[in-house]
């Protein structure tokens, strides 16, 4: 017995590799490898002394540990978490953990070990923000490569047009299926700006979507947010380093800025092919988006020649060619009643325990009485749509 009803096409648009140290440096050029970091866990709820072990078990769970994972059945989920999960880290363990959720697909990202591709930096060269790239993409690649259930998630900075797009043909012909993207400015550029415009239009002659995710941008405020002459605030884990209450507020604004750049700039309208989520950073904010770019496209365009050129009104484009991961504590039911039901898309976050115990339980209690083609597109047509090699 699966995790997922046997009766029921289930797609996952998020889950995870829990890296182990040395994740980036054994596939890193050879040349770059001294100065490529290690994956560290210090700001997680992952302890030294469990990496230590399994680093000392040559990089597995010992058999004993496989096998009281793969006995608990359907509960695997809501116990299997973090680097203790079944194919955290080991992709042969993966195929039995997708064979016990009983997901379609799932989109598979890393955790960890994106800080220096990623990194908002204009000081960190080039060779080692896209030599850390490559060393994440051949590794992503290798982990998925044998099972056709699992579609690797490539991590592709935006700081060069040329490199990303050299990149992006690396990540094509190794079997990767989307292009993580930081959602953050490419270097001194808008998304938008016309020398990424080759990029985009690759993603969507070849069908390959991009994402943004959780992580693609420093997680925490700026410091000067958070001065109220008060002690300061824990993160939800109890720690310091990850998100806390002022961060998860406003961590849609990344993620907004970013795709509200695509369409302003006309990205989405000149490449209705384009297919994009944004995963693991909420979906409240959705609806409102849709209604504001309408009204700005609506009464800026008389003065903004950039806009005139606009022949589907934003809503229109974002509807057809993005959709969104709620997290599993949102009323994903209410914002779908706010806009349409296109937009939404069902994600386990597995093993990462922000996805919950028993995520289809929580979105079904949300979905609640609305019909079953709502369910279809939430579960799985919203991500046949936008990840169309599935």
């Amino acid at each position: 017995m699966t995790y997922a009803p046997a009766d029921r096409r289930i797609y996952d648009a998020d889950s995870h590799i829990m890296e182990l140290p040395d994740f980036l440096k054994a596939y890193a050029d050879p040349a770059l490898r001294d100065e490529i970091p290690e994956v560290s866990y210090s700001a997680s709820i992952v302890t030294d002394e469990e990496v230590a072990v399994i680093m000392g078990q040559g990089g597995r769970h010992s058999p004993e540990h496989v096998a009281a994972q793969i006995a608990m059945g359907d509960q695997l989920i809501e116990k299997s978490k973090e680097i203790q999960a079944l194919g955290a880290f080991n992709s042969a363990d993966r195929t039995v953990a997708l064979d016990m959720l009983g997901f379609r697909k799932q989109l598979v990202f890393a955790t960890h070990s994106l800080r220096m591709p990623f990194s908002p930096s204009s000081k960190l060269e080039h060779r080692l923000r896209y030599g850390a790239a490559r060393a994440h993409n051949r590794h992503m690649a290798d982990f998925c490569k044998s099972d056709r259930r699992l579609m690797g998630v490539a991590a592709i900075p935006l700081d060069d047009p040329d490199l990303a797009l050299a990149e992006l043909e690396f990540c094509l012909a190794n079997g990767l299926k989307a292009a993580w993207i930081p959602h953050r400015p490419c270097g001194d550029r808008s998304p938008g700006h016309v020398d990424l415009d080759p990029f985009w239009a690759r993603l969507a002659e070849t069908g390959t979507p991009f994402v943004l995710h959780v992580g693609g941008a420093p997680l925490q405020l700026a410091k000067a947010w958070m001065n109220n002459g008060r002690p300061p605030t824990k993160d939800w884990l109890g720690g310091g380093e990850n998100l806390r209450t002022k961060d998860v507020s406003l961590l849609h604004e990344g993620p907004e800025q970013f795709l509200t750049m695509l369409v302003l700039d006309g990205v989405l309208e000149r490449h209705p092919g384009l297919r994009g989520a944004a995963v693991e950073l909420g979906a409240g904010w959705v609806p409102e988006l849709l209604r504001r770019l309408d009204w700005v496209v609506k009464h800026w365009s008389r003065n903004d020649a950039n806009l005139q050129g606009l022949r589907r009104i934003p809503s229109e484009q974002i509807t057809q060619q993005l959709a969104f991961t709620p997290f599993v504590f949102e009323e994903v039911g209410s914002f779908i009643d706010q806009s349409n039901p296109d937009l939404y898309l069902f994600s386990s976050d597995y093993p990462h325990i922000e996805g919950g115990r028993n995520p289809i339980g929580r979105f079904e209690a949300s979905l609640g009485e609305r019909p079953a083609a709502v369910r279809d597109k939430f579960y799985a047509e919203n991500f046949l749509r936008i990840f169309q090699d599935a």
